[in-house]
C-alpha cells in the first residue's frame, strides 16, 4: 500500500470494474466480485492487491506471489498461482497504470493559509517569506527554509537542515543536517509511460524519496520519487548542481556526483562511488562500492567495486585511454604512411 501520508486511498474496487476500465478479460468471471484496495509490485503484494507481469522472466516470481489479482498476458495465464485472479490483456503494464490511477491519488497542498495548521513545526524553525507547508508535514528544530519553498503534505524534514529558496519537496522523508540548494525538486513523479487506449499514458508514481542524514543536493537538481518502491540517498552523499536521479535509484553512503550527472531509474550505487561531471548511467545497473566514473562517461553495464571507468560506452579507464591513444596516433598519420 502506498504511504497514506502522501497518497489518498480511493479503493476498494471490484475486479469486474477494473476489467471494464482496462479492457482486460477476467480469466475466471466468478471472481468478478472480489475487491482489491491497492496496486503493488509482486514482492510486496498481498491478498487485497493487484500486480502485473509484463515480462516472462518474472513468471517464476508470480508463482510465489500472494497477490489477490494480476494483469497478465493471454499466453501466460497458466503461471497464475492458486487463488490469484487473472485479468488477461495485451499490455499488462497499461492495466496496472489505469488501476493505480483508480485506486490511489497523490495528496496536494491546499487550504486557506500557506502554512497548514495541521503541520508540526518544532521551535527554532525559520520560514522565509512565501513558504508553503502542507497538512501533516513535520519540520525539526533548527531547520531554515528559504523564500517561496514548498513543503508538501506529509513531508518530514529533520533537524538543522538548510532548505534554500524555491525548493519543492513532496513525497519525501528527510533526515537531519540535510542541505538542499535553490530550485531543487525533491519527490516529483519519476519518468514512466506506457501505451494506452488512445496513445501514451503516465504510469502513476507511488513511491517516496528518502534522504538520509547529512545529504547535500545542489541547485536545480531533481530527485524523483519511486515508481512504487523508494528512491534512497544514503548518509553524507553529496550531489552537485543540475543532477538528475531517476525513480527507484538506491545511492549508498558518502557518494559524490558532479554537475550534470544523470542516473536512470532503478540503478543501485554502492558506498563511496564517485561520478565526474556529465556522467550518465543506464537503467537497472549496479555500480559497486568505491567505483569511479570519469567525466562524460556513459555507463551501459555493471561496474565492479573499486574500478574506475571512462568513455562512451564506459569501460575500464586504462583500456579506454589505450584506445584513445591508438586512435590519436592513427589519425595523426599521413595518408599512405603505414
Amino acid at each position: 500500500m502506498p504511504d497514506p501520508r502522501f497518497f489518498e486511498d480511493l479503493g476498494p474496487v471490484t475486479l469486474s470494474e477494473l476489467a471494464e476500465l482496462t479492457g482486460s478479460r477476467l480469466v475466471d468471471p466468478a471472481m468478478g466480485g472480489r475487491h482489491v484496495r491497492a496496486v503493488s509490485v509482486m514482492a510486496g503484494a498481498g491478498a487485497e492487491a493487484i500486480t502485473f507481469v509484463s515480462d516472462r522472466k518474472f513468471l517464476p516470481q508470480l508463482r510465489e506471489s500472494k497477490a489477490g489479482a494480476c494483469f497478465i498476458g493471454e499466453d501466460d495465464i497458466e503461471a497464475l498461482p492458486a487463488g490469484c485472479a487473472g485479468l488477461a490483456m495485451t499490455s499488462p503494464q497499461m492495466g496496472y497504470a489505469i488501476a493505480a490511477a483508480r485506486l490511489h491519488r497523490p495528496r496536494f497542498a491546499s487550504g486557506d493559509t500557506p502554512v497548514s495548521p495541521n503541520a508540526q513545526i518544532e521551535p527554532g524553525v525559520l520560514l522565509g517569506p512565501g513558504v508553503v507547508v502542507g497538512a501533516g508535514a513535520q519540520i525539526g528544530r533548527g531547520t531554515r527554509i528559504g523564500a517561496n519553498a514548498v513543503v508538501g503534505p506529509g513531508v518530514a524534514i529533520g533537524r538543522d537542515c538548510e532548505i534554500s529558496a524555491n525548493v519543492t519537496i513532496g513525497f519525501a522523508l528527510i533526515g537531519d543536517r540535510v542541505r538542499i540548494l535553490a530550485g531543487a525538486a525533491i519527490g516529483e513523479a519519476g519518468f514512466g509511460a506506457t501505451a494506452g487506449p488512445k496513445g501514451l499514458i503516465d504510469i502513476p508514481q507511488l513511491g517516496r524519496v528518502i534522504l538520509q542524514d547529512g545529504v547535500s543536493i545542489g541547485a536545480n537538481s531533481c530527485v524523483d520519487r519511486g515508481a512504487f518502491e523508494d528512491t534512497v540517498l544514503g548518509e553524507n552523499t553529496k550531489i552537485d548542481n543540475q543532477v538528475q536521479i531517476g525513480h527507484n535509484v538506491r545511492v549508498g553512503r558518502n557518494c559524490v556526483m558532479a554537475a550534470h550527472t544523470g542516473i536512470s531509474g532503478s540503478v543501485t550505487i554502492g558506498d563511496g562511488a564517485q561520478f565526474g561531471g556529465r556522467a550518465g548511467v543506464a537503467d537497472h545497473l549496479t555500480i559497486g562500492d568505491r567505483a569511479r566514473i570519469g567525466a562524460a562517461g556513459g555507463v551501459m553495464r555493471d561496474i565492479p567495486a573499486g574500478e574506475t571507468w571512462g568513455g562512451f560506452p564506459a569501460r575500464p579507464i586504462r583500456q579506454w585511454m589505450r584506445e584513445v591513444a591508438w586512435l590519436t596516433r592513427q589519425a595523426g598519420r599521413k595518408e599512405g604512411n603505414e
